[in-house]
């Protein structure tokens, strides 16, 4: 582009009439048409970016990037609800491109939600305010928590599920206010973010409860067909856990089953707080739940396994009345290429060790041995 730029130019006919050329506005169009080309490559560049990732983190580190790259803000914060049926928020905030804490107080981004169905673009913060601020006592509370921070734009992240979430951007460091160019700019990339973050939650969907949010019992069997072949390539171990909720037709009976719904969204947090990146914490069904750890020997799994049970035994599950102490029963198989296996064996077997844990007393885990009886870990 610079190439062709200077051979224009230079051409003989253009600096004869440079003058006249200048006089029209010719120059200062090219220089509008050009900035306008560079516009359009950076956002081609940033959809790229955003499409390449594979993560709702992802997504938003790489729209992060895109916006702290063109116009430098103070600030950037995503208030996201990680499931669309709940009202249950997540918040990121960063600062120079990295996650920072931002002390921001919002729970709740529904109030939003009429405002972006009929006003689906990138609004200034204050200007939103004055049309949102009212009588209702909810909306006044999320703006004064917001005020704190002083946001100078607030962009929806929209789809066919409505609002997704939301990004605050502040005032930029280095120059004046936003033009309405980067508004429409904004609006633009936030339509590859938008359709990003549809993409991937129609595939978290396939491939989740929606309950709990933890993989699915077709994914678990996909993945552990993939870490079955891994092991006969590499040689190295893997472990399967099965994990049953103690007495849990108590829960449902006694409490209700939204006191059982409850267990099990506290039992799954638990789980996931309890694995690495790298491991599969699924939900068969029911109350019974697994983990697959790949690259992981009996001895680690084993520790892994007993650490859930144990954050699992201290558990408190907020619930009027209070609910019993939640206990669970876990069942430990670990396989290697030296195993002739399929998925189906190591379910039956690690089932089978499960089995045990619940004959022997609950609340432990039993790892299965082979042609060896099973043993109990305590």
């Amino acid at each position: 582009m610079e190439n062709s730029n200077r051979d224009f130019l230079s051409s003989p006919k253009i600096i004869e009439h440079y003058s006249l050329l200048q006089d029209i506005g010719v120059f200062s169009y090219i220089d509008q048409l050009n900035s306008e080309i560079k516009e359009y490559q950076s956002l081609l560049f940033g959809a790229a970016e955003i499409f390449n990732r594979t993560s709702i983190d992802d997504i938003m580190d790489a729209t992060v990037w895109q916006i702290s790259n063109q116009y430098l803000p103070s600030f950037i914060a995503f208030v996201w609800k990680p499931l669309q049926n709940r009202e249950d928020v997540t918040i990121k905030g960063y600062q120079n491109y990295k996650l920072v804490d931002l002390a921001l107080n919002i729970s709740n981004i529904s109030p939003f939600e009429p405002f972006f169905h009929e006003n689906r673009e990138p609004v200034l913060y204050s200007a939103l305010k004055k049309m949102m601020v009212n009588n209702n006592e909810e909306i006044k509370i999320i703006f004064n928590n917001l005020d704190v921070l002083g946001p100078e734009l607030l962009i929806p992240i929209l789809g066919p599920s409505g609002l997704y979430g939301i990004i605050l951007v502040g005032a930029k460091i280095l120059t004046g206010a936003y033009t309405s160019s980067e508004i429409i700019f904004l609006r633009q990339l936030m339509s590859f973010v938008s359709q990003a973050i549809q993409n991937h939650i129609h595939y978290e969907h396939s491939v989740r409860d929606v309950k709990t949010g933890l993989f699915n019992h077709g994914f678990l069997t996909t993945r552990l067909n993939e870490e079955i072949s891994r092991t006969r390539r590499t040689g190295l171990t893997a472990s399967l856990v099965v994990i049953d909720v103690d007495k849990f037709k108590n829960f449902n009976d006694s409490y209700g089953h939204l006191a059982g719904d409850r267990v099990l969204e506290y039992l799954a947090r638990t789980i996931k707080s309890s694995v690495r990146t790298d491991d599969v914490p699924s939900r068969f069904g029911g109350e019974e739940f697994s983990i697959l750890l790949p690259s992981t020997d009996g001895e680690i799994a084993l520790t892994v396994a007993e650490r859930l049970r144990k954050s699992v035994l201290a558990m408190q599950v907020p619930w009027d009345p209070p609910l019993p102490q939640v206990t669970i029963s876990l069942g430990l198989v670990s396989f290697n290429k030296d195993e002739d296996v399929t998925s189906d064996d190591l379910i039956h077997r690690a089932d089978e060790a499960l089995y045990h844990s619940k004959e022997t007393g609950r609340n432990r885990t039993s790892v299965w041995q082979g042609p060896l009886p099973i043993k109990n870990a305590q």
